[in-house]
Parts: C-alpha cells; structure tokens; sequence
C-alpha cells in the first residue's frame, strides 16, 4: 500500500479555494468588499510568486472567521460549495483519485488552505486522510489562531512526517505526490513519484529538467 497524496488547490480543483473564498464573503458583504479583495489579491500574488509569508496571511484571512459561530459559518460554507466550489471539481483529477483506489493505495491530500474551507471540500472526495492548516477553537468559535505547524512549503513536509511517526503502518516507500505549485517542491523531492499537474512555470521547468512525470487535470 502506496501513499498517494494530493494537493487540493489548482490540482483537484480548477481554483484556489482559499482565495475564492475571501472573494466570495466580499461578494456576500461579510467583510468590507474593497479593503478585503484588495488584501486578497495581494496575498495571492504572493503565493503565486513563491513569497508568501503565511503567518501574515493567516492572521489577515483568519479574522473574519471569528465574527460568527462555527453553525453560522457551516451555513454560508454550504452556499460557498454549492455555488463556487461543485462545479470547479475536476473530473480527471477524480479519475486519478481512483486509479489509486483501486490500486490499494492509501489516500491522502494535503493542503495549505485551512480545514473550515477545505474539509468539506475534501469529503467529497472520500479520501483516507487529510493534512490542513488546523485552527483553534474555543465556546463554539474560531479564534484566528492555528494549532501546530502549517501545512505550507517545508511545513508540509514536516506534518506529513509526524503523522507517519504516528502511522508506522505507513512509509515513504513507493509514494506519490501530486501539486500544481512550486510551493510544494520541498515534498515532491521527497516522494519516490513527483508529479506536477497543470504547474506553474517555475515548477514545470523543474519537473521537465527532473524529468519528472507531467500531468494535465483541466
């Protein structure tokens, strides 16, 4: 049994559910709609560039997930599935999903967006596992706070190797892992299988150089 791990953002799904929320709470006016798309946009261009300082990110997209409770924020998340995220699943990156199945595979995704935007998006896809941003909770509410280390560049490294030091069941051995960005090099050189889907410049050069497996998802 492989581990065949999946990013989610730009991979599985044809978008970034990260930035795709914040535009869709601007657009439904639970943030001041300029001010918020502006520090979205920013943040994202950032991460595109490989730039992205996550902790100042974090405290920026965390805040206006304190200003309702966790019931009020699974209401407007279902409306966020229904309207943005449902019809940006890609069929082929669902297809590889159960070619691994069916192979035995372990699956598993990891993401750098948090758990409240991608956990629902994940169970969808009846994966065996999943690695986010985990965030604080407290009397029924977000904090802006995370817990541990954030599943982004190096960090997603490091949360995969806690979680096999909790799962020695599992290894490295014969692994894959699938992502679209340069912000995952640190894991795709890791993994006995690196295979970028649909990448950015950046990471295609590197794969085509490596030569390293290419895939198309759109």
């Amino acid at each position: 049994m492989a581990l065949a791990i999946f990013d989610l953002d730009n991979t599985l799904i044809a978008g970034d559910s990260d930035a795709l929320w914040g535009d869709f709470i601007a657009t439904n006016g639970l943030v001041d709609s300029e001010i918020y798309r502006e520090g979205n946009n920013y943040f994202y261009q950032q991460y595109q560039q490989g730039q992205l300082d996550i902790h100042k990110y974090l405290a920026f997209c965390l805040k206006p997930l304190t200003q309702m409770n966790l019931d009020e924020l699974a209401i407007w998340h279902d409306r966020f599935m229904e309207q943005v995220i449902n019809p940006i699943m890609l069929t082929k990156g669902k297809a590889q999903i159960e070619k691994h199945r069916e192979q035995g595979d372990f699956l598993m995704i990891i993401t750098a967006t948090n758990r409240f935007i991608t956990e629902p998006i994940v169970r969808q896809l009846n994966v065996d596992e999943m690695l986010a941003i985990d965030l604080e909770i407290k009397d029924n509410r977000y904090t802006g706070n995370i817990v541990g280390t954030p599943t982004f560049q190096d960090g997603k490294v490091t949360r995969l190797q806690q979680w096999l030091d909790k799962h020695p069941e599992h290894s490295m051995a014969g692994s894959y892992f699938y992502s679209d960005s340069k912000n995952d090099l640190p894991l795709l050189k890791q993994v006995d299988h690196p295979i970028a889907v649909n990448p950015d410049p950046e990471l295609e050069s590197i794969a085509r150089d490596q030569g390293w497996t290419v895939m198309d998802f759109r």
